[in-house]
């Protein structure tokens, strides 16, 4: 499944590059402010944060919810304290697109993640170009030297790496690039399976200088006070809010306290 979600990222990317060439996105990324730093959005030392996903569907789940106005999903979570938003632009399993990611970036003034399999420099300047302050990287999908490659061009182009883990050995590939921010994703990316034990039996690989960010299997406020626990600084949550009441769900999961 992931290398099917991959290869359709890269294939797509391809068409994009057709129609808007890398001269366009340079050229459009020189009138550009710089990106926010999402270090103060997303670290505090008495609450856990959330960073809120713009998610229409799954692989796993099918559709989830029929979001129409991206920016005004946005805006509630951004009015009910979440700490970043995290959208979605990958069309074939997840239903997203980069105007999602537009309409989000002209409607709130938070960091925005650009979720999607990122393997190319081309789409790294493309989500620079829209106004990505935070790019995801999946280690699992990357080769070392690609993974650190991508990751570099991100900072040098003023952006963050949110690297995404599932295993010791993929937090250690993160250590090894310094990573800002750590994901760990209690969703196997094989299976789709989730757990929620995988983030207590790996943060403590992480280096403890790092923001570590919990992904996946987030349904209640009692998961988000087990991952806050553990360890975690933020969680990352997207179906529970799209398929519920998400500006109630996202004041209590932001209320939560740290240890």
């Amino acid at each position: 499944m992931l290398e099917k979600l991959y290869a359709g990222a890269y294939q797509d990317s391809l068409e994009r590059e057709k129609l808007v060439p890398l001269s366009k996105l340079e050229s459009a990324i020189a009138g550009l402010s710089a990106p926010q730093d999402p270090w103060s959005f997303l670290f505090s030392d008495t609450n856990i944060k959330v960073i809120a996903e713009i998610k229409r569907a799954s692989p796993s789940r099918g559709l989830l919810a029929d979001i129409a106005d991206s920016g005004s999903l946005g805006s509630t979570y951004e009015k009910a304290g979440a700490g970043a938003i995290s959208v979605l632009t990958e069309r074939h399993g997840f239903r997203g697109s980069l105007q999602d990611l537009d309409e989000v970036r002209k409607a709130v003034k938070l960091p925005v993640l650009r979720k999607d399999f990122i393997s190319t420099e081309y789409q790294v300047l493309e989500s620079r170009a829209h106004g990505a302050d935070l790019v995801l990287l999946i280690v699992a999908g990357l080769q070392p030297k690609r993974l650190q490659e991508l990751s570099k061009l991100i900072e040098d182009l003023g952006m963050s790496a949110l690297v995404e883990t599932h295993n010791k050995q993929e937090i250690l590939l993160a250590s090894e690039i310094d990573a800002k921010y750590i994901g760990i994703n209690a969703r196997d990316l094989t299976t789709f399976d989730t757990d929620r034990e995988l983030f207590s039996e790996l943060v403590h690989l992480a280096p403890s200088g790092s923001l570590k960010i919990a992904e996946s299997a987030v349904r209640t406020t009692k998961d988000v006070e087990a991952y806050s626990r553990a360890g975690a600084d933020a969680v990352l949550v997207g179906e529970a809010l799209v398929t519920g009441d998400p500006e109630s769900l996202l004041r209590e999961f932001s209320s939560v306290e740290k240890p």
